[in-house]
């Protein structure tokens, strides 16, 4: 999968990942997308590690669902670190 395809995939999965997480999470498309590229990248690497996932293929819907459950883990540990710092503050 070429890097444009990758950060489509990423941008998408982000953005899903916002819709389905509750609650209103900080940042904008610049945030969705490097959370999405990193969830995309999170998701794969433990797809591949767990199940032997092939993640190769950008119309695949296992490479899907790995990207989107990436990036919900990333955004939820995004909550958490942002989350506790703005009570700090």
């Amino acid at each position: 999968m070429g890097i444009l395809a990758f950060l489509i995939l990423g941008l998408i999965a982000g953005a899903i990942a916002k819709a389905i997480l509750p609650g209103r999470q900080g940042g904008g498309w610049i945030a969705t997308l490097l959370l999405g590229v990193v969830g995309a990248i999170v998701g794969g690497w433990l797809g591949s590690l767990l199940f032997g996932a092939d993640i190769g293929a950008f119309f695949s819907l296992e490479t899907w669902l790995l990207a989107i459950g990436g990036s919900i883990l990333v955004l939820l540990i995004y909550g958490l670190i942002v989350g506790r710092s703005r009570r700090d503050a």
